[in-house]
């Protein structure tokens, strides 16, 4: 029991803390509202839960051992997140969006949460940090995708709170556009963090 409430401290920091996916998420509630941003929420959850199975199941260590594919994966990934930086610092402002301005949806979510190169060192790392379940692989990485969920969703959703608590300042056209480019720039100084690390 210890083991596993260690487990849930270590996921609530690594998952929490601020990074392309919890920046992307504040980003897209500032920018378009909770609601709207519910469909890139599930899709990063989803991303990530697919980046814990696949570092569990030991697949990336060799997608990673392979430099021309992680080279490849790498520069994706840093594309993708320049894109979504530029549609965050090109959202126009609350009072001039119209509905049929789309915000991210699903499948960007679920890239973003495969592009994430924090998603990969904290999944790695709770991956090879704890065994829940001695003895029995399959259910131990089963039992942390489940406490992973548990965790990332409600982080997930006090992000994108954050970034609903912005909107009122985001009515006005050049403040808003001022929040705007700085989730964006803060996405990107995320992203370049990360991949220096």
């Amino acid at each position: 029991m210890q083991n596993t409430l260690s487990f849930l401290v270590a996921a609530l920091a690594l998952t929490g803390s601020p990074g392309p996916a919890t920046l992307g998420l504040a980003a897209a509630g500032a920018a378009f509202g909770l609601r709207r941003s519910m469909l890139l929420m599930a899709g990063i959850v989803t991303g990530v839960l697919s980046v814990l199975a696949l570092t569990a199941s030991g697949l990336i260590g060799l997608v990673l051992a392979e430099p021309a594919l992680a080279t490849a994966v790498t520069v994706a990934a840093a594309l993708y997140m320049l894109y979504l930086a530029y549609r965050i610092a090109t959202a126009p402002p609350l009072s001039a969006s119209k509905a049929d301005v789309a915000a991210p949806g699903f499948g960007q979510g679920i890239f973003l949460g495969l592009g994430n190169p924090k998603a990969y060192a904290a999944m790695a790392a709770l991956c090879s940090g704890f065994t829940l379940v001695p003895g029995a692989p399959w259910p131990d990485a089963l039992l942390k995708m489940v406490l992973v969920a548990a965790t990332v969703i409600p982080v997930n959703i006090g992000w994108s709170l954050l970034g609903v608590t912005l909107t009122r300042w985001l009515r006005n056209p050049r403040l808003g556009r001022g929040i705007n480019i700085f989730f964006a720039v803060a996405l990107i100084a995320s992203v370049a963090l990360t991949l220096r690390l």
